[in-house]
């Protein structure tokens, strides 16, 4: 664990949860597995405190336990898991565009919640959507069901670990802690609910308040006081199929640059037809036969299984390897000079100075420099090849190589220190502006007050004047940098995950 890492994870938990659960968090990161009592002696904490943060953090999938010979049960931070909360936005972002606003709202509750039912998710849904909606319309929610549904058959969301029923039943004394199991079989299995019902809003008391009896309402909705049909089944968002989905955007949308559309949609096709049969974090997809991609290419498609076939050997045959007969794939492509000499040595594998000038087409002192430059970043190293045992330079062969793993691991470390800065500048011109920002908020507050008791046009404008033409350009100024900061964050999280998902995949090829 890098000294940058462990500085983002503290940023993220202190953003998300607060400085107690961050104390916790990163102690955990530091320290490794340990038990509550020297969590809570170690970091002074009390151990009430502590028990509520890892509690927070056990919600959040950010802490796991386990339970040893003796009794003892141990905490450990999982670091990993503590980063992805970078990806959060786009996470959200990515279920909108598959499954529209229902979708987002899904995922957003349980990356909020971390678990929960079904149920629980499906009436919070359909308030808030019902909240956006006109006046005199509701979300029902068997609709937001329904969504939820299409989300757990593609994998997007799946079952927490429970503890299984034996254990329940055991007329022992309980366990230090209980045992939580997956069945791989009912990971993805909707409960059959029948969630009768629409959404609410927050101030709908108005037929409440006209006294209409409380006989009128549907018996089976879940605001009774029956038992919750689904309790006890939690759900939580499957982020391995999630980044499963980045990838194959990536890998469709690299080979549509290198090739052409019809590459990429071959390609798509695929890797759509292998998204539940393979492996979120697999490093290449089920063998698939030309038949069974031809059958399966979009409606309107109009290739013929030849040209298919042909389409097929090309991507094949490239160097890149995006499909290969062995399942293998990567990629990759920069820009500038500097980049030209590094995919020249990418691709010949090893390369002299001089092959690199001609080869680059750069002239012999500018070439120098930059491979000097890159030698010394750990973007490229340098392999000696003597040609007698004494080493002498003379009779020495000097090559130019990459080491695609260790670049990779290097700027992911790099990576991972922007995102720390960037957070920190964000929370420094937030903190800047505090009582800006605090001064606005309470103009804005006013305003809507007045608004709701009918205050007339003069009355409001007199209120926004509060804030001062400077005041107001410097508010501009602020939220325009803090976007800024914010697209920067999700762009350097789009490069983490490239680096990661090659990282991953590499370490597991045979």
């Amino acid at each position: 664990m890098t000294q940058a890492e462990i500085n983002l994870c503290s940023l993220l938990l202190q953003e998300h949860f607060g400085e107690i659960v961050e104390k916790i968090g990163v102690h955990l990161i530091r320290t490794g597995s340990q038990p509550l009592r020297v969590i809570a002696h170690d970091t002074g904490t009390s151990l009430d405190q502590v028990k509520k943060a890892l509690c927070v953090l056990i919600q959040h999938n950010l802490v796991i336990y386990q339970v040893h010979k003796r009794g003892v049960v141990e905490y450990e931070a999982q670091c990993s898991r503590v980063l992805r909360m970078l990806r959060y936005p786009r996470y959200i972002y990515t279920a909108k565009t598959l499954y529209s606003d229902t979708g987002e709202l899904i995922v957003e509750e349980l990356l909020l919640n971390g678990k929960m039912t079904m149920s629980a998710v499906v009436k919070k849904v359909a308030d808030r959507l019902t909240e956006t909606m006109e006046d005199g319309k509701t979300m029902d929610y068997a609709e937001v069901s329904n969504t939820f549904v299409r989300l757990a058959d593609t994998h997007f969301v799946q079952r927490c670990p429970l503890v299984p029923a034996t254990e329940n039943s055991d007329p022992g004394p309980p366990p230090p802690a209980p045992t939580l199991v997956v069945n791989e079989k009912d990971m993805y299995l909707v409960p059959k609910l029948s969630l009768i019902g629409k959404g609410k809003r927050r101030r709908s008391s108005d037929e409440e308040a006209a006294g209409e009896p409380k006989a009128k309402r549907p018996k089976h909705t879940l605001d009774n006081k029956e038992p919750i049909p689904d309790d006890g089944i939690y759900w939580q968002t499957n982020l391995d199929r999630f980044h499963q989905h980045f990838r194959d955007q990536a890998i469709v949308s690299a080979v549509a640059n290198r090739m052409d559309q019809t590459s990429s949609e071959i390609v798509r096709t695929m890797l759509r037809m292998s998204e539940i049969t393979t492996l979120s974090n697999a490093p290449f997809t089920q063998p698939l036969s030309s038949n069974e991609i031809f059958r399966s290419l979009p409606v309107g498609y109009n290739i013929s299984k030849q040209v298919l076939d042909q389409y097929l050997t090309l991507l094949a045959d490239d160097p890149l390897e995006f499909v290969g007969k062995s399942g293998d794939s990567g990629g990759g492509i920069f820009g500038s000079r500097c980049a030209r000499i590094f995919r020249l040595v990418l691709q010949k594998k090893h390369l002299e100075q001089k092959q690199v000038e001609d080869f680059a087409m750069i002239p012999a002192k500018e070439a120098k420099d930059m491979l000097y430059k890159m030698l010394s970043e750990n973007f490229i190293s340098l392999q000696e090849i003597p040609k007698t045992p004494d080493h002498a330079p003379s009779r020495t062969f000097y090559l130019y190589t990459v080491n695609i793993l260790s670049a990779a691991r290097m700027l992911l470390h790099r990576c991972y220190k922007s995102i720390a800065n960037l957070i920190e500048r964000r929370q420094f011109e937030t903190k800047e502006n505090k009582r800006l920002l605090e001064k606005s908020q309470r103009v804005e507050a006013i305003i809507a007050s007045m608004q709701a008791t009918g205050a007339e046009e003069p009355q409001l404008q007199e209120i926004e004047e509060m804030i001062t033409a400077p005041e107001r350009q410097q508010l501009e100024t602020l939220k325009r940098n803090v976007n800024k900061l914010d697209a920067s964050e999700i762009q350097v999280d789009e490069t983490i995950f490239l680096l990661e998902s090659y990282i991953e995949s590499t370490m597991k090829r045979p």
